[in-house]
């Protein structure tokens, strides 16, 4: 077992400060403030020598961030299925994929991050299913707005129209106006202009990644200035885009991965997005979803640790029948990992399509079920089975509200047509295969 070696968390103590000082306020203590400033000081010297603390030298040599580095740790394995677009088995498993991708995602949306405990209770509160087998008849906190765009009632049965914002679809749709805007010859440069044109907030790595690049600093570098969030899952959920621009072609999937993650990640947070989007490229070729979450692992460092973890996730999956198993599994494994972590979640991910097996339903409610970050998890994981499995296994409930429509909080594009983006991907499509 690998062992991450989490320190204690240091609980609440910013809070603890700030109240007792507080207290001593109200109680007309002298020398408030100075000791106030020296507290501050204390701890802002002590962040910077944990910063500065040097990284093992050899887990970095496994782990580079060029693409170079990463191709030349890379084990054997299929680059390249298709060399031609077969246009009819790509259009029925692009809109699979676009669709799945949108079920997981508005599925376990309004649930992000909840622990199993709550989400049973809110389901045994409104009469529903768990793990659910449509989505949530009610919202917490209905008219609450997600990315200030959607009402969080919206992704209810009841009150859907339309695909609601989510950033898990967000970054779909931005991935495909880099490559519309730029080629399929884009930089880490257009990376930073489209993200700057485009994006008018954001969280986490992308967050700080989006301020750096605001304030002027380098797209090469905005991943590296005051950001703890370059191993989380952000990358990661930008991975789609990239495959289906790459059907068939998990190793130049990959490599467009690698040059929108390097924006906002690094080491493991670039290697989610290489590795997701070399599966999700991989399983519209081998329609199996296990295949290609093995065939995926050919584009990432042999011995880095997203590789390490995801094979064990892939030998331990014949074990882990539900939910609650899987979710058991990652918390002993990854005890201190962060809920949004890259790795964590990509097992669960892992294990949602092997316990889902060709079930979609299964595949996507399972996923939910296990929390950590679901919306995430859920929607790749119904990206993959679509590219798989094709659009007719996705039964008909998940996506008869869609209604064509897609919400965004991109600027200047409010709104896509499903029908238009499983169009323009199929030219990306056509245009990348042939080489153009």
């Amino acid at each position: 077992m690998t062992n991450y070696n989490y320190p204690e968390p240091l609980e609440d103590i910013d809070r603890s400060i700030n109240v007792w000082a507080q207290l001593k306020a109200e109680t007309g203590a002298a020398g408030l403030a100075e000791k106030v400033a020296e507290i501050s000081a204390m701890l802002a010297e002590k962040l910077a020598e944990l910063r500065a603390l040097p990284d093992d030298p050899a887990l970095k040599a496994l782990e580079p961030d060029d693409l170079d580095g990463i191709r030349a740790l890379r084990p054997a394995g299929t680059r390249r299925y298709w060399t031609e677009l077969p246009e009819a088995t790509y259009c029925d498993r692009i809109e699979g994929a676009i669709m799945g991708r949108f079920a997981g995602c508005v599925l376990g949306s309004i649930v992000e991050c909840w622990e199993i405990d709550k989400m049973e209770g809110w389901a045994a509160y409104l009469g529903d299913a768990f793990p659910p087998t449509d989505y949530w008849s009610e919202a917490e906190r209905p008219h609450d707005l997600k990315y200030k765009t959607s009402l969080r009632e919206a992704f209810t049965r009841s009150k859907m129209d339309g695909v609601p914002t989510d950033d898990d679809i967000i970054y779909t749709q931005l991935g495909m106006l880099i490559l519309e805007d730029y080629g399929p010859g884009f930089s880490l440069d257009d990376v930073g202009a489209a993200w700057v044109k485009y994006l008018p907030h954001a969280a986490t790595a992308e967050g700080v990644a989006l301020r750096n690049l605001r304030n002027g600093v380098p797209p090469a570098r905005a991943a590296t200035v005051d950001n703890p969030f370059m191993f989380w899952i952000g990358a990661d959920i930008r991975s789609d885009p990239w495959a289906y621009a790459a059907p068939g072609y998990p190793e130049k999937a990959a490599e467009f991965a690698w040059r929108d993650a390097a924006i906002s990640h690094r080491r493991n947070g670039i290697y989610g997005a290489m590795y997701f989007s070399a599966v999700i490229a991989a399983a519209f070729a081998t329609g199996d979803p296990m295949q290609a979450l093995e065939s995926g692992l050919a584009e990432i460092p042999a011995e880095c640790l997203l590789a390490r973890e995801v094979r064990w996730a892939l030998d331990a999956a014949g074990d882990i029948k539900d939910y609650r198993a899987a979710r058991a599994a990652v918390d002993e494994r990854f005890a201190g990992m962060h809920r949004i972590h890259t790795i964590n979640n990509a097992a669960l991910t892992v294990w949602g399509l092997a316990i889902g097996a060709d079930d979609f339903s299964k595949v996507i409610s399972e996923t939910v079920a296990m929390g950590l970050d679901n919306d995430c998890t859920a929607a790749t994981a119904g990206s993959i089975f679509g590219a798989a499995y094709g659009k007719d296994a996705i039964p008909e409930h998940w996506t008869r509200d869609f209604n064509n429509k897609v919400y965004s909080y991109i600027i200047g594009q409010p709104e896509f047509a499903i029908d238009d983006m499983v169009d323009r991907f199929t030219a990306l499509a056509q245009n990348v295969l042939a080489g153009e």
